[in-house]
């Protein structure tokens, strides 16, 4: 069933005659009918000597030819189309897709290429397009041949001309104007005579008016057009645009009037020229201009112009020997919007999201979309990471208040990454690169923040997408592994938790570490399908375990942002449980603070529903993100896990380790469950047990390892350390 298009056709383009013509009646017949239920007055030629007999006898405004016809085929039939109807658009729709053939296809005339077999949507959509440059095309050409036909008439003098005529003295001086110059300006031609030229025309173009009068190289044969702006006489009124053409008179061929008062004008007269109104047509290339390279959702400059800005930028910041700075900005919690609400609703947050942007901006910074919910943005000329981070602050700022949608209120936050040149590129595709790159990182991180680009972000192109077919190839060869670090009870020693780390068996680098691919994995996407992977092949072993009589053993596993912002979040993670018949009781989740003020309202919604079930929630790396401590009370959270960073900074037993401190007295406070990570030492151990805290994970007990270790492990009670 042909799916239909989400927009609808423009009424011109629906009664366009169109002709198909292909040796195959099936396939023909099938986009005959395609066509004919778009509305389309479509006729069918099978094979080419009937496609070419069609062309003789039928006008039409596009022709799909297939390549391969057995009689003659679609080479010939174009040829024969350009010799009995030129302006007949061509479309090429055949299984034949060799460079040759294609370039061939495409110098011989053909507008576009569709290979077989075709998506309905996408030949739909390319069929309007190539019928709507074609409307362009007639319609340039009408108007070009009406403009044409039109210049003509400035060899006639005549009041009834549609055009401004005129006769200026040696001076420059009116001497002769037709009634036109009333209908179109509002000045009365005798109230001009006697006046200078210039007195009509705007001050920013008077200098280059005045010029091509002046030029001695004008003649008959070699007349002065120029294109002018002229004041019109209500000042409530824009000055209007004209074309201007004059000639030099030569008095002894000067065909005299029998009218006395033309006869005098035509004496001392020096030029004769005709002004033509063009404001509609300077505003039609104007609006087309525009529509070349600005987005008009939202007015902002599009793709295109903002590289041709930035490669110009470049240039001078090269030759200044000064900083510019890229951003690249991606709408956090956009997508649930738009889903959620509707297009339009969607459309309506862009212009308004624009406008706060746009607010936050210095004169000469050029903002654009770049594509969905997508803005690049360029500081051209900035003095230090400073002047960058203080303008991504400020929009960061602006993205807080909620935005009021007819009788809805969303919140949207903004993701920002930056690229310096040239300390992180030098040209415009580097830049613009490394500073999505950054971006990914802020969204990996929890989103709502910026990160300038570093080299330790960079990947190659080559490697990068190496490396990308190999995680792909990865994930379908069952690559990855699950390593488990022990979390262990600080009073017993007993192994009460299982965090999966996971590793991937390269089958040629040998065993890779998480920093080596899962910030390409965030980036590409392939963060879901890998978590997936993880958690059910956890979920397997860790079952095994309790099976075995370690009833009470947690599961503890991190959710990447991307995950926990899917709007069926929940629903997947459960349906997993379901898979693997894992008890959900045994299982912790860990998200940072940062995922979680990205949008708390939804968060605690989904957090709710899995604590319902029994799941477990803990907070990772507790205290490095967000200062607000508001979201403890509203949220169904069992664990905060104390960064390593903070662990570190136990030296010996008497240390302030403030930060500590506070956390653990504030998870005792709350009634939380404590995780101390990054244990090394025995002094850290022993002040983490003097503070309470109820159990601890680090390399005090060894790194993380494979399953096979850990049932060792568990089998042995009490762990010892490693250290």
């Amino acid at each position: 069933m042909t799916r239909e298009l989400t927009y609808p056709l423009k009424p011109s383009l629906t009664m366009a005659r169109i002709l198909v013509a292909d040796d195959d009646p099936r396939l023909l017949k099938s986009l005959a009918t395609l066509l004919e239920q778009r509305g389309y007055d479509v006729t069918a030629a099978l094979g080419g000597r009937a496609a070419c007999e069609e062309l003789s006898n039928q006008r039409f405004d596009l022709a799909m030819l297939d390549l391969r016809m057995p009689d003659v085929d679609g080479f010939d039939v174009m040829a024969h189309a350009a010799g009995v109807q030129a302006d007949c658009g061509i479309v090429v729709v055949s299984g034949e897709s060799s460079f040759s053939s294609v370039s061939r296809a495409l110098r011989r005339g053909a507008q576009d290429y569709i290979k077989k077999p075709f998506d309905p949507d996408e030949l739909l959509a390319t069929l309007e397009g190539v019928l709507g440059k074609q409307s362009l095309v007639r319609a340039h050409a009408d108007v070009q041949q009406r403009l044409e036909k039109s210049e003509a008439l400035h060899r006639y003098i005549v009041n009834s001309s549609p055009d401004i005529v005129f006769m200026l003295d040696e001076r420059g001086r009116f001497c002769f104007l037709n009634n036109k110059i009333e209908a179109l300006l509002g000045y009365r031609a005798a109230d001009l005579n006697g006046k200078h030229f210039r007195t009509l025309i705007d001050e920013q173009d008077v200098t280059r008016g005045t010029y091509a009068l002046q030029d001695p190289g004008i003649s008959a044969e070699n007349p002065r057009t120029l294109e002018v702006r002229i004041k019109t006489r209500s000042s409530r009124k824009a000055n209007r645009y004209f074309e201007i053409t004059a000639f030099p008179i030569d008095h002894e061929t000067w065909p005299l009037a029998a009218d006395i008062a033309a006869r005098e004008a035509s004496q001392k007269a020096r030029f004769y020229g005709t002004a033509r109104d063009i404001t509609e047509r300077k505003e039609a290339e104007a609006f087309i201009n525009f529509q070349a390279y600005h987005d008009l959702l939202t007015r902002l400059p599009n793709r295109a112009l903002f590289k041709d800005r930035l490669n110009l930028a470049i240039t001078q910041a090269r030759r200044n020997r000064r900083k510019l700075a890229v951003m690249f900005l991606d709408l956090d919690r956009f997508k649930i919007i738009n889903d959620t609400l509707g297009h339009a609703m969607g459309d309506r947050l862009l212009q308004a999201v624009t406008q706060r942007l746009e607010e936050c901006l210095r004169k000469g910074d050029t903002l654009s979309r770049f594509g969905g919910d997508e803005f690049t943005l360029l500081l051209p000329e900035i003095n230090s990471h400073e002047d960058a981070r203080g303008i991504a602050k400020k929009l960061i700022r602006a993205m807080k208040a909620p935005f009021q949608l007819g009788d809805h209120e969303v919140f949207v936050g903004v993701s920002i990454g930056i690229s310096l040149y040239p300390d992180a590129g030098n040209s415009l595709d580097q830049l613009i690169q490394n500073a999505d790159i950054a971006m990914y990182h802020v969204k990996a991180r929890g989103k709502d923040g910026y990160r300038f680009f570093s080299d330790t972000m960079s990947i190659d192109t080559a490697h990068r997408l190496n490396l990308e077919r190999d995680l792909r190839q990865a994930l379908d060869n069952n690559e990855l592994r699950v390593f488990y670090q022990p979390q262990v009870s600080a009073t017993t020693g007993k192994i009460v938790g299982l965090e999966a780390l996971v590793r991937w068996q390269h089958p040629e680098r040998g065993l890779l570490y998480p920093k080596d691919f899962l910030p390409l994995a965030e980036e590409t996407k392939l963060i879901v399908d890998l978590s997936e992977q993880v958690l059910a092949q956890a979920c397997r072993e860790v079952k095994r375990w309790i099976n075995d009589g370690h009833e009470g053993l947690r599961l503890a596993v991190n959710m990447s942002p991307i995950q926990v912002d899917h709007p069926r979040f929940v629903e997947n993670l459960l349906q997993q449980l379901h898979n693997q018949d894992f008890p959900p009781g045994n299982l912790e989740i860990e998200i940072t603070e940062n995922v979680i003020m990205s949008d708390l309202e939804q968060i605690s919604l989904k957090l709710r529903e899995l604590a319902n079930v029994g799941v477990r929630i803990a907070i990772d790396d507790f205290g490095t993100g967000y200062s607000s401590l508001n979201y403890l009370h509203r949220l169904p959270i069992h664990t905060l896990k104390v960064d390593q960073t903070f662990v570190r900074g136990i030296r010996t037993g008497e240390d302030g380790a403030c930060i500590v401190n506070a956390i653990v007295a504030m998870a005792h406070g709350l009634k939380l469950d404590i995780v101390a990570e990054g244990v090394e030492t025995d002094i850290q151990l022993s002040y983490l047990k003097g503070l309470g805290c109820h159990q601890v994970q680090g390399f005090f007990y060894g790194p993380a390892q494979p399953a096979d270790a850990i049932s060792r492990l568990l089998g042995c009670g009490a762990i010892r350390a490693a250290v």
